[in-house]
């Protein structure tokens, strides 16, 4: 099944959307609790597809996304945003991100989110 890397500064989340993709069959390579260690592992580990929480200490989800989308032009980024942030969703679907889901996180809808990317990827 796909791999996926978790990036975001709550580890209630981190966990939140761990138990999710194990749930469903996903591999879960990596949590980071910053963009910093985010692009870090996303060098290592070369998930499948990435969720990327858009306000985070040290480097914010906009900023790890346009590092990323530098080095991986074809990366499967999903941003998690809360309520209020479509400015910020916007830009990033703008600078490359595939898709977004919102806080708090409906298991069906982030399931369909990445494997809808997922399928359109692999196409």
């Amino acid at each position: 099944m796909a791999s996926v890397l978790i990036i975001d500064d709550a580890k209630f989340m981190r966990t939140t959307l761990s138990n999710i993709f194990t749930r469903h069959h996903f591999t879960v390579v990596g949590t980071g609790k910053n963009g910093e260690v985010g692009i870090e592992l996303y060098k290592e580990k070369k998930p499948d597809i990435v969720t990327l929480d858009i306000t985070m200490p040290v480097l914010d989800g906009i900023q790890t996304l346009k590092e990323i989308m530098t080095f991986d032009q074809h990366a499967n980024v999903v941003m998690c945003s809360a309520l209020g942030q479509q400015k910020l969703v916007v830009e990033a679907i703008e600078l490359g991100a595939k898709d977004f889901i919102v806080k708090p996180f409906n298991e069906h809808k982030v399931i369909e989110t990445v494997k809808q990317i997922l399928q359109v990827s692999s196409d």
